[in-house]
């Protein structure tokens, strides 16, 4: 399959991406650099975090952030912004899984809160924290990560769909808060991707969402990319509180 993108010029953009060091994040980080914007790939990954941001040229660089901690997420967004002199967008990508393959009953009420500090308080905070520069950017767009399988109610991984349902509560909640301060703000819901962090579902999981889909393929990081690129262009201005899943079609909305 070519993994070549839609010519979406985001020149001059600048962008913070959580969770940016390997997976979907490294795919978002590179992504965004092809298409001429400068990059802040924030992770607790810090090695590789590092030499992504090497890789990916002058226009990256690495901060660190663990999502789980209200200061380092001030911190971190606030060294991103001073680097490249402000913010126009936010990927808040960075998230954990911890109760994949669990029936409800089996979750340690730690494994909850620690999927609910950094999936949910974390994309709260980091969007708080970003909002004065996306707001001073007078274009600010956010693009939150939601997962499909809060909308398909997907079985023993609980703590993981309660927290990307409440992703998708909070995109349609933060739209109507910062939209007079012309930030947008939209989720993309993806379906089972092919990246390091879905290596432990189990087989069964991969051939339900195949079978399932319209387009009866794996679906793979490039899937994801155009839709966000695009979320976070000045073209896509008066689209806001949106949830849209990218799943080949497994769920339709």
């Amino acid at each position: 399959m070519s993994t070549n993108l839609p010519e979406i010029n985001l020149t001059g953009r600048k962008v913070l991406v959580t969770g940016g060091a390997r997976g979907l994040g490294e795919a978002f980080a590179r992504a965004l650099v092809d298409a001429g914007a400068s990059v802040a790939i924030s992770d607790v990954l810090h090695a590789r975090g590092e030499a992504l941001a090497g890789e990916l040229g002058p226009r990256a660089f690495y901060v660190p952030m663990d999502l789980s901690d209200a200061v380092a997420i001030q911190s971190g967004v606030a060294a991103a912004a001073h680097h490249m002199d402000g913010l126009d967008g936010l990927i808040n990508n960075g998230a954990i899984t911890n109760s994949g393959g669990k029936a409800m009953a089996d979750i340690a009420v730690a494994t909850w809160d620690k999927v609910m500090a950094v999936n949910v308080r974390g994309t709260w905070l980091t969007t708080v924290a970003a909002q004065p520069h996306l707001a001073a950017s007078g274009q600010g767009r956010v693009v939150n990560l939601a997962s499909d399988t809060a909308l398909w109610g997907a079985a023993n991984l609980m703590a993981y769909v309660a927290s990307k349902g409440a992703v998708m509560a909070m995109t349609h909640s933060m739209a109507r808060e910062l939209g007079p301060q012309g930030i947008t703000v939209n989720a993309i819901a993806p379906g089972l991707t092919l990246v390091e962090a879905t290596e432990y579902v189990p087989q069964a999981r991969h051939d339900h969402y195949r079978n399932g889909r319209a387009i009866q393929r794996p679906q793979v990081p490039e899937d994801l990319t155009s839709a966000v690129l695009f979320l976070l262009s000045r073209g896509s201005g008066y689209i806001t509180g949106q949830v849209l899943p990218i799943n080949g079609g497994f769920v339709m909305q």
